[in-house]
């Protein structure tokens, strides 16, 4: 099954990470609208996965939302949403939701979920409930969350754009590809831990 349950060091045991990635998906429309509809069956992060470049871009956002959620301080309706705005370098909400979040023409999908128990909901649902209700939900293949498969929908002109990192000619001068995306992730992780500081 390629929903992988993350365990996240520092976040409360209560809280539950699983992530799932869908390549070539048909139906974001779709998606998008049960978001926009704020269908509680449908209470996911859905990021397009143009703009991640690594599992470290991505859980750093997860942890960010999830340790906010924790504490109490979410700046947005949920956790799921959170892990969206979690993902910008501005403080700007519509933005990050419209830059990071699913979109109508989305065609590569993270998919993150977690879970905890709540006074309504004290046993949240199993790994295997959220994979069955993907798998019924999004159209597209189902791979799993490595880098190799992350960086494989990577849109970097669109990630550079977001996260103005255009005209660095130092960035530009590294001629390993892993060693600039490795740079960029460093500058893309910069600009997320100083959001709103």
């Amino acid at each position: 099954m390629p929903l992988e349950t993350v365990a996240l060091e520092h976040l409360p045991a209560s809280h539950t990470v699983h992530l799932a990635l869908f390549r070539d998906v048909k139906n974001a429309a779709f998606l998008h609208q049960q978001l926009l509809d704020r269908n509680a069956d449908f209470e996911y992060a859905f990021v397009d996965a143009s703009v991640v470049v690594s599992r470290h871009q991505l859980l750093s956002a997860v942890f960010k939302a999830v340790l906010a959620a924790a504490n109490g301080a979410l700046k947005t309706p949920n956790v799921h949403s959170e892990i969206v705005t979690s993902l910008s370098a501005s403080n700007n909400i519509a933005d990050a939701y419209r830059r990071f979040g699913i979109s109508p023409s989305t065609k590569d999908l993270v998919v993150v979920k977690v879970t905890f128990p709540t006074n309504s909901n004290p046993e949240p649902p199993s790994g295997d409930k959220i994979w069955q209700h993907l798998q019924t939900n999004v159209q597209g293949d189902a791979v799993d969350v490595t880098d190799d498969n992350v960086s494989a929908a990577t849109d970097i002109a669109k990630v550079r754009k977001y996260y103005k990192l255009n005209g660095l000619s130092w960035v530009e001068a590294i001629k390993d590809e892993k060693e600039k995306r490795a740079e960029l992730e460093m500058l893309i992780l910069g600009g997320m831990a100083l959001r709103g500081v």
